[in-house]
């Protein structure tokens, strides 16, 4: 199948999906209003082999030290599969399902399946790492850019975390969690009964991002929007709390969107 733009439907909630823009959702409307920030930047993209940063682009598997591009130096950030093009192996009216080969700059062979799953009031972004030969840590995440002003009306962001990460000045955590703060965040908190954080527009919308993983990033430092990004470890998890990928066992991780209207 082409990787042109994919528009998902159920009854009045509507998903474009991108896989020629590295396997992101471009865009996600209900009722006519659009819910992602616009640009080929935005919307929300996968985080994936690794999620948020890597110290200095460099992380450890047994012996090897292996580098990655200092994309945001002095860091490497989010991956490499949102630069890359994704392929569609199978699309109708309500779920599509991409995939991505890990290749150069990650230094392994492996596959990355995405299924984007559509209803009328909740979206699903189910994501798998499977490795073709040597085993390999990694991470999933996505990274949503969710408007933050709808029809005139500002977000509230509402979650409660066991924890935040300490963050030190590298933007990296130190490895000491701490009481949570007061935003704006470009922060990762631990929530070990699962990520579930409520975005709600008063008197528009309120929008759940709910999933089994323990670990949210939220990102509210700029106007326009609010990141609110489940992932399987913190940054610079690679390093910190690697999750090894094997030919007999893959990674997954699952996030659901969830909306009513008010």
């Amino acid at each position: 199948m082409s990787n042109d733009d994919i528009t998902l439907t159920a009854g009045d909630a509507e998903v474009v999906v991108r896989p020629g823009n590295g396997g992101r959702i471009g865009g996600l409307k209900v009722g006519g209003v659009e819910l992602l920030r616009q640009g080929e930047r935005f919307g929300c993209f996968p985080m994936v082999p690794w999620a948020g940063r890597i110290r200095d682009g460099r992380f450890r598997d047994g012996a090897a030290v292996r580098q990655m591009p200092l994309n945001a130096p002095p860091h490497a950030i989010h991956g490499t599969a949102r630069d890359g093009e994704w392929r569609v192996a199978r699309a109708d009216a309500t779920e599509a399902v991409l995939t991505h080969d890990l290749a150069d700059p990650w230094p392994y062979r492996g596959r990355v399946t995405q299924v984007i799953g559509l209803t009328g009031d909740s979206l699903t972004l189910t994501m798998s790492v499977e490795a073709y030969d040597d085993s390999f840590p990694a991470q999933i995440g996505w990274h949503p850019w969710f408007n933050r002003i709808l029809e005139g009306t500002p977000a509230d962001i509402g979650f409660t975390p066991a924890w935040q990460e300490e963050r030190g000045d590298d933007h990296l955590p130190t490895g000491n969690r701490i009481t949570p703060l007061p935003g704006p965040w470009d922060d990762c908190f631990g929530m070990p009964d699962g990520v579930d954080v409520t975005l709600t527009w008063p008197g528009r919308l309120e929008l759940r991002v709910a999933s089994r993983e323990q670990w949210v990033v939220v990102y509210d430092e700029q106007d326009e929007a609010v990141c609110v990004e489940p992932q399987t470890g913190p940054p610079n998890g690679l390093n910190t709390l690697p999750r090894l990928v094997t030919p007999l066992e893959p990674l997954e991780a699952t996030t659901t969107w969830t909306w009513r209207r008010l």
